[in-house]
């Protein structure tokens, strides 16, 4: 059955475009103006993935984020200005799991898409057991995290940057490590976007986010899991 994709864009051309050229990879594609009528849809009728714009005539994106994170752990991927960081940040910190400047290539989006659907399916590691740090469970098969029992929800994106951290326990793992460890392809170093991630990965896991025991910071070099947190968490 094909894959069902929800557009949520005011730019009727923009979308016309998007939603020919999905269709034609073999989606099923819905395309709403505004962000009522797009919650409206997806709360309504379950979607495979959400393609959100950040500028919409009533509520804007990332509310229309906020309140679909609320209910529910679809793929989201919000489009933003070109080169505005802060619409990138905020979008990301609401649970997002993508981003994706405008104008774009339609091919981009699609890939993106593609990447995002992906690790919402699970990929190559339906089959792996779970991995066990003390009081945290990460499991690979279900792509479900629980602390002490109680289930931690993290976007797609987040689950997979927590495994590679995971799977790499004890190593310290770079930022372009850990991009091309989930997505399979490089970006700059200095991508913001790894950092907001980790902030709310640490924000489900850790006991004090602000003062991290399982995902260390090392200064200039990137990240380390730390195979047994300090207190035997």
């Amino acid at each position: 059955m094909p894959e069902r994709i929800l557009i949520i864009d005011d730019d009727k051309r923009l979308a016309t475009m998007v939603v020919e050229y999905l269709a034609a990879a073999g989606y099923t594609v819905e395309h709403r103006l505004d962000g009522t009528q797009g919650l409206a849809l997806a709360t309504r009728q379950p979607v495979d993935a959400v393609v959100l714009d950040v500028m919409l005539p009533d509520l804007d994106g990332f509310e229309v984020c906020r309140r679909l994170r609320a209910v529910s752990d679809v793929p989201i991927l919000m489009l933003t200005a070109r080169g505005d960081d802060t619409d990138r940040i905020v979008g990301l910190e609401l649970g997002a799991d993508d981003y994706l400047p405008k104008p774009f290539n339609p091919r981009e989006l699609l890939a993106r898409l593609k990447a995002i659907l992906r690790r919402r399916q699970g990929g190559s590691a339906n089959a792996a057991p779970p991995l066990r740090f003390g009081r945290l469970e990460i499991d690979r098969g279900s792509r479900r995290v629980r602390l002490d029992g109680a289930e931690k929800p993290l976007t797609s994106h987040q689950f997979d940057l927590l495994v590679a951290l995971a799977e790499h326990a004890g190593r310290v793992v770079s930022r372009d490590q850990l991009m091309d460890l989930v997505k399979g392809e490089s970006l700059e170093a200095f991508d913001r976007s790894i950092d907001v991630h980790i902030s709310r990965i640490r924000a489900a896991i850790e006991d004090d986010p602000k003062h991290p025991r399982r995902i260390i910071t090392v200064r200039g070099a990137g990240y380390v899991f730390a195979r047994t947190p300090e207190g035997g968490a």
